[in-house]
């Protein structure tokens, strides 16, 4: 295996990934450097679904390695949402500055046993030898009252840790790494990819 592909335009995203992945001593080149651009539809019913779509579709294109991963933030006092469609709640050019406010106003006077939330994330990993493996992570916390911190992305400044008395924007980016959803999900897709063969 001499590369992986990561099926993400999301820099942000390729940093915290390549930070994790990077004693797997294999490069991960975003699409934008692989030179694949697609519009890919992700119409999934779950994280996983919608990762295992944008895996597959990235690795027909370049029958090469891919690695896709479908995250979100799921508020129990929301139902789930925004859910799977996290990246679409309120359309996908809308900041997420404006996002946030949007749900914590959702949330206004909503007391801190109900603001529960979580971040889910799921990897794909679709193998040119038509093999699918996927993995899962989570990273609970609750959903805090005002958007703080400059270390995160996403909806990581409402997203409050208890146990760390801060949001996940707050917190230093290894040490994010090291609790949040993605960091479990693509450790544990790690951990299948150094049983491949190839990576022997």
């Amino acid at each position: 295996m001499e590369r992986i592909i990561f099926a993400t335009g999301n820099e942000d995203k390729m940093r915290e990934i390549r930070m994790i992945l990077a004693d797997l001593n294999i490069p991960i080149v975003s699409m934008k450097e692989a030179g694949i651009s697609a519009e890919i539809e992700e119409n999934g019913d779950s994280f996983e679904a919608n990762a295992v779509i944008k895996a597959k579709a990235v690795m027909e294109l370049s029958d090469e390695v891919v690695l896709a991963d479908d995250s979100g933030l799921q508020i129990d006092y929301l139902d789930g949402a925004p859910g799977i469609y996290s990246a679409r709640f309120m359309g996908e050019d809308t900041s997420y500055d404006v996002k946030n406010t949007a749900l914590l106003k959702k949330l206004e006077g909503v007391p801190d046993e109900k603001r529960t939330a979580r971040f889910v994330c799921a990897i794909a990993c679709a193998l040119p030898d038509g093999r699918v493996l996927t993995s899962l992570g989570t990273m609970e916390g609750r959903i805090g009252y005002e958007i703080k911190g400059e270390n995160g992305f996403g909806y990581d400044p409402i997203f409050f840790l208890p146990e760390y008395g801060c949001t996940s924007a707050e917190i230093p980016p290894e040490k994010k790494n090291e609790l949040s959803h993605r960091g479990k999900a693509l450790r544990a897709m790690k951990a299948e990819l150094e049983k491949l063969p190839e990576t022997d």
